[in-house]
């Protein structure tokens, strides 16, 4: 759930870092242009160097060429998502040439810093280094030696440790700029991470839905049909017999639409808790009449342990699968359940004396898999196959404390 209360796990975005587009629709905020904070960079820029020209007496003063160079500065950086590299480009020509007029020192570098952290967050790094490494190199060739042919009359050339502040400046605008593509590509990665890990969630419940139907059915049905078939061969010769096997189909389906319902339930209601707990060994008497009805004996030897309950629906599941399987594709009437456990693990085995029918009940074909799913989900195993002296024999091995439970 921690996608949907945001925030990653090393800060607190809920939408993403507040610059450059959103990760899933790169379109959807280059659509919009950036005015409100255009606006406030180009007022700033305006009103800061008005307060700036005060204080600078030996530079050019503010006029109508200057303004129009601070504007030239500002304005494009309403298409600074759109175009980051043309807007860099042309906001640090529009800054080096107003510095080069002899006009004050001033916010115009506030200007090229937006365009440049723009540029760097859309991934165009070597444009944004570009323009600002020009900028300070056009700077010192105006302060170095341009300064003669140059406004404001009289000038003197700049020292070095002006043109160290400036450096220092450019240096500064770059590493911040970095910094702010380095959090939007770790804060892209993580939402990339969470919604992969939702996925796999999502993936892992439908399995386990289709898990929890697939055996749920497969034995109803199973038990349905075999009596089905009983009580049409006994209508007529038997009919309490018929009505007996009427009496066992009534008794399957509620059952089958009631574990149906609960396992629909949490498609309905996700996260919800169920309202009746999951089946596990404890249903093993019920497990048994079932495939008595359905004409199986089952003979069990030893006793079912306590289980964590995910160990405890698996081994369940597993074992009614393994007497569905018996009683639909073998002859034999007769199978043994035999419950093992020791080293921390349950050792569960079903064995029936075959020979197989090769009759087709119906079914999907997956339960094998679906058992084999169930114990790696656990760390087990499944062994299934035909034994030696006939029949077919399934070997479930499900790790499990099974000191501690007891």
């Amino acid at each position: 759930m921690e996608e949907q209360r945001g925030g990653g796990p090393s800060h607190g975005w809920r939408h993403g870092p507040p610059w450059g587009d959103h990760p899933d629709d790169p379109g959807a905020h280059r659509a919009r242009l950036p005015w409100r904070s255009t606006a406030l960079v180009t007022a700033f820029v305006l009103v800061g160097s008005v307060f700036a020209a005060r204080g600078q007496s030996d530079r050019v003063p503010l006029d109508g060429p200057a303004r129009v160079l601070l504007l030239a500065a500002s304005v494009p950086l309403l298409w600074r998502h759109r175009h980051p590299v043309a807007v860099v480009h042309g906001t640090a020509a529009a800054a080096l040439a107003y510095l080069a007029l002899g006009y004050p020192y001033g916010p115009v570098f506030l200007a090229v810093a937006v365009g440049c952290f723009g540029a760097v967050v859309a991934g165009h790094r070597r444009a944004a280094w570009t323009a600002i490494g020009l900028l300070w190199a056009g700077h010192v060739l105006v302060a170095l030696w341009l300064y003669h042919w140059l406004p404001p009359t009289g000038d003197r050339g700049a020292g070095l440790g002006q043109e160290i502040v400036v450096a220092t400046w450019v240096l500064a605008v770059a590493a911040l700029s970095e910094l702010a593509r380095l959090r939007r590509e770790q804060w892209v990665r993580e939402r990339a991470d969470r919604a992969a890990a939702a996925r796999r969630r999502a993936d892992e419940e439908r399995l386990r839905i289709a898990r929890e139907l697939h055996d749920v059915l497969a034995h109803s049905i199973s038990v349905i049909n075999v009596q089905a078939s009983m009580g049409l061969a006994l209508l007529d010769s038997d009919p309490e017999q018929a009505r007996s096997a009427l009496t066992t189909i009534k008794a399957a389906s509620k059952e089958a639409l009631g574990e149906v319902r609960q396992v629909l339930g949490t498609l309905r209601a996700p996260g919800a808790a169920p309202r009746a707990p999951a089946p596990g060994l404890d249903r093993l008497p019920e497990l048994v009449q079932q495939a008595a009805a359905a004409g199986l004996t089952v003979e069990t030897e030893g006793e079912p342990p306590r289980l964590p309950p995910g160990a405890d629906l698996a081994a369940f599941r597993i074992l009614q699968e393994a007497l569905t399987n018996v009683v639909r594709h073998s002859g034999s009437r007769h199978a043994r359940v035999r419950f093992g456990y020791g080293d921390g693990a349950l050792r569960l085995r079903i064995d029936d004396d075959g020979p197989a029918t090769g009759a087709d009940a119906g079914g999907s074909g997956n339960g094998l898999a679906g058992m084999r799913e169930r114990a790696a989900a656990l760390g087990g195993t499944i062994e299934a196959g035909p034994r030696p002296d006939g029949g077919f024999r399934v070997l479930a091995v499900l790790p499990s404390d099974l000191r501690e439970d007891q």
